[in-house]
């Protein structure tokens, strides 16, 4: 194998650390180039590149990984990662075409998607969830730091050196792909054809999605992650964007505010998460995520002060449970062999929030009127400014974010369907043990792994 020692998670941590980072670092630059480029609808313009990139990603995972099953993991780690960082200096040289770029990038954009293949591909059953959980806490931990690198180098130095900066971390990620990264597919696990066809429906993006009907329990799961995760697509797109130009938060300012949130976000998924799990249950957790995300939703919505801004990013690092404590209801109450088709669904799922989310925001701000004046009176704004609004007579003085009111009632009733996902009374089946023990079943990561067994239910009821 090709690359320095045996395929391990630590390679994976290193790639998705210097792919982020080097998005991190772009942070202040790309919210001036994004005013600038659009300066009478930023935030729409901003949620649909953000949308047709998010559905071009949702549409293209199944083919990637349907084809790295066949021709590696590390051929499509490079493809990835090298069109998801190659609208990067296209920043500085033409910001049009940077924004055409990042939308087509979409189709390329989906690096998690192989890695959490070839994490799989080189861990056993138990060891996955740990392994992925290392995985998300680096993509986390380099949103922390580089955000604030990238601020204080812009600031000292100007955004030039920062895109340049970006631009060379992400020519060594690609050279780290190319020269450290073995082969983690073995080839007894890939076809006897190098080119076999690959099917419609390996390919298809909805075909997990049709599967939600089959099981009462995994349909009421999945309708909570569409209603949660909608509108934190959305505000993942805009939020530094309306910290920045609306609320009058400066570079360094937004930089220290996604460090922050982002320290308390990795405690609250590895120390409090355990905790509650433990003291409350399952089930219990995700509505306390639920909760907290209704509260931090509704805080950003009518706050108008950068104060309340920081109080309700405590209350969003809080809300950062839900998806996890989602995820381990899943793993522990599914089959071994339907872990991929569950988990396929609730990442096909997500992956279709990512596309509707930003540009739901985008269109909600544009109906609200919500707009921008120019960078240098956001400058020279203090920090007990008002909201930055282009209207201030109309209903956007009253609602400062619209969308995260429509965000905050969409996870209401989030938290009304989990309320009646059952949680004590569900088991693996019968005999399951013994395929877990079977070591043709560590390969689960596929979305249609165990397709042929759909119309059973995914999710048991022991009680029955």
């Amino acid at each position: 194998r090709q690359g320095i020692g045996e395929p391990s998670v630590y390679h994976a941590v290193v790639v998705i650390f210097l792919e982020f980072f080097a998005w991190g670092l772009l942070t202040t630059p790309m919210l001036t180039v994004l005013h600038q480029t659009f300066p009478q609808h930023t935030f729409l313009m901003n949620g649909l590149i953000h949308g047709v990139k998010g559905l071009l990603s949702f549409l293209s995972a199944p083919l990637i990984g349907a084809l790295s099953d066949v021709w590696g993991r590390k051929s499509f780690l490079l493809l990835t990662v090298f069109f998801t960082c190659a609208p990067i200096p296209l920043m500085k040289i033409s910001p049009w075409w940077y924004f055409a770029v990042i939308s087509m990038s979409g189709v390329f954009a989906v690096t998690f998607s192989v890695i959490f293949a070839y994490v799989a591909d080189i861990t056993q059953e138990h060891e996955r969830s740990t392994a992925y959980g290392l995985v998300s806490a680096t993509f986390a931990a380099s949103l922390v730091t580089s955000p604030a690198i990238g601020a204080y180098l812009s600031q000292a130095y100007g955004d030039t050196l920062v895109v340049v900066l970006a631009s060379g971390v992400a020519l060594l990620d690609i050279g780290f792909i190319l020269l450290a990264v073995p082969e983690s597919l073995p080839e007894e696990m890939r076809p006897v054809s190098w080119g076999a066809p690959i099917s419609w429906e390996q390919a298809d993006p909805f075909a997990s999605l049709r599967k939600v009907g089959q099981d009462s329990t995994v349909l009421l799961i999945c309708i909570t992650v569409f209603l949660s995760y909608l509108p934190e697509a959305g505000q993942y797109s805009s939020f530094f964007l309306y910290l920045r130009q609306v609320i009058g938060f400066s570079s360094e300012t937004v930089a220290a505010f996604i460090g922050v949130v982002g320290i308390l976000s990795i405690l609250a998924q590895t120390v409090v998460l355990g905790i509650l799990m433990r003291s409350i249950g399952n089930k219990n957790t995700i509505l306390l995520g639920l909760g907290f995300q209704i509260l931090q939703l509704a805080w950003y919505g009518f706050g108008s002060q950068p104060w309340m801004m920081w109080a309700a990013g405590a209350v969003a690092a809080m809300s950062s449970i839900t998806f996890p404590a989602i995820s381990a209801m899943v793993s522990r109450n599914a089959d071994p062999d339907q872990q991929g088709v569950v988990q396929g669904m609730i990442t096909g799922i997500r992956g279709l929030c990512n596309g509707l989310g930003p540009a739901l925001y985008g269109f909600v701000f544009y109906l609200f009127h919500v707009e921008l004046n120019e960078m240098a009176e956001v400058e020279t704004l203090g920090k007990a400014s008002k909201p930055n609004m282009a209207n201030p007579t109309d209903e956007s003085s009253i609602i400062p974010g619209p969308p995260f009111l429509f965000g905050a009632c969409s996870v209401l009733l989030s938290l009304l369907v989990a309320l009646f996902i059952p949680e004590h009374n569900l088991t693996l089946r019968s005999g399951s043990h013994k395929k877990h023990s079977n070591g043709a079943q560590t390969h689960t990561h596929s979305p249609q792994a165990g397709a042929s067994d759909g119309k059973e239910p995914l999710l048991e009821d022991s009680s029955v």
